[in-house]
């Protein structure tokens, strides 16, 4: 095959690939809409929120927590020190919604490498309900939160999750930052569930407390450096499923800065690299940079525009998101696409630093990402 016709090959399998994957995905996923109020029989649910720290939605996001529309819930709100200013701001909320009960638990369990997991063991082994939610504490709960959850659940299923879907970006990393959570990273969780590849996602995680209690508790989600790897390689040994809600969960944004996208961004490929890295290889093919470049030096080869080229691929594939992104009723503004090409840019410096080691940052907790086999091999005594 001659190296001309296998580049421009290669690049429109590329881009068919993506807008493959955008239509799986728009078939699993939904509009976000009202699911009507539960009826009083329904069972009681515990809500897990470990927190660190005051963000700027804070305020809104406890909020939320406090009012939905649910018969009887539970919230348990872990910290792991006294001092945590987020402290005032939950205390607060619980004062001014006194019919919902709620509890402030603080200490710092080290059962692994993971901060968030060590914050979440104490409200975990208080959780009076059978059936737990851990939710991440920047979660924008719309008032059918639990529903939308319960609603997922089928009798194969193991744990039902969502994905964050941004929101309300500030400035242009902002609209960056939206660029990596929805029409990439959730776009593509979700083609994955429509392929029968149902991974957790750590934000909203609705478990069975029985059966993970059966099952070594929320102490083997400790077995990987990430909860959420943890859970789905537990789920699926059991034979059971990984779903995802029809309508992932709102995240509130605000402004960003690069530093902060490429600390989230290199911390979490760093995670799926030594958590799935027969999956993580690929994604050096993903987004557009990969069949733009391949495009391009076909058409180079064949005597084509190049700037006709270039136009051709990258409408071929940023159309095909923003679509997505409109239809389900995410955020679109004028500068998505801009924000989608720099985000494309980064992404092969990101696939990079997930093979590189060495410590990264997690909400000033530094963490050392490594495989269990090495964590394994650090921890055993010298000469044993």
């Amino acid at each position: 095959m001659e190296p001309t016709f296998a580049a421009a090959l290669f690049s429109i399998a590329l881009l068919l690939s993506n807008l493959a994957s955008i239509l799986l995905a728009s078939l699993k996923l939904k509009r976000a809409a009202r699911i009507a109020s539960p009826a009083a029989t329904v069972p009681p649910v515990s809500i897990v929120v470990p927190a660190r720290g005051v963000e700027p939605f804070t305020e809104e996001t406890l909020e939320r927590a406090f009012s939905l529309d649910w018969p009887r819930y539970e919230l348990i709100f872990c910290i792991a020190h006294a001092d945590d200013p987020v402290v005032k701001s939950i205390t607060t909320a619980m004062a001014r919604f006194p019919a919902i009960r709620a509890r402030l638990l603080v200490g710092d369990d080290r059962i692994s490498g993971n901060p968030k997991l060590n914050n979440c063991v104490k409200g975990w082994e208080a959780a009076l309900y059978r059936w737990v939610i851990l939710a991440d504490s920047n979660v924008l709960m719309p008032s059918d939160y639990v529903q939308q959850l319960m609603a997922a659940w089928r009798p194969d299923t193991g744990l039902v999750c969502s994905t964050p879907i941004g929101s309300r970006p500030e400035g242009f990393w902002g609209e960056v930052e939206c660029a990596f959570l929805n029409t990439l990273q959730a776009r593509w969780q979700y083609a994955g569930e429509a392929l029968g590849l149902g991974f957790a996602q750590g934000k909203s995680m609705l478990w069975n407390k029985p059966m993970l209690d059966a099952n070594g508790g929320i102490r083997a989600l400790a077995a990987e450096i990430a909860e959420d790897a943890a859970a789905t390689k537990l789920v699926n040994r059991l034979g059971l499923r990984v779903n995802l809600v029809a309508s992932p969960f709102e995240q509130p944004l605000g402004r960003r800065t690069l530093g902060e996208i490429w600390s989230r961004q290199a911390r979490w490929a760093r995670l799926r690299r030594v958590t799935f890295a027969l999956f993580f290889a690929p994604e050096i093919l993903i987004g557009a940079a990969p069949p733009l470049l391949l495009a391009l030096i076909a058409a180079a080869d064949a005597g084509v525009s190049l700037p006709a080229t270039a136009i051709a691929v990258l409408v071929a594939a940023y159309l095909p998101e923003c679509a997505l992104a409109w239809v389900k009723g995410w955020h679109l503004s004028l500068r998505t696409i801009l924000a989608m090409m720099v985000r494309d840019c980064m992404l092969p410096a990101i696939w990079a630093r997930g093979w590189l080691s060495g410590a990264v940052d997690w909400r000033g907790n530094v963490m050392t990402i490594q495989t269990k086999a090495v964590a394994e091999l650090e921890e055993t005594p010298s000469g044993a």
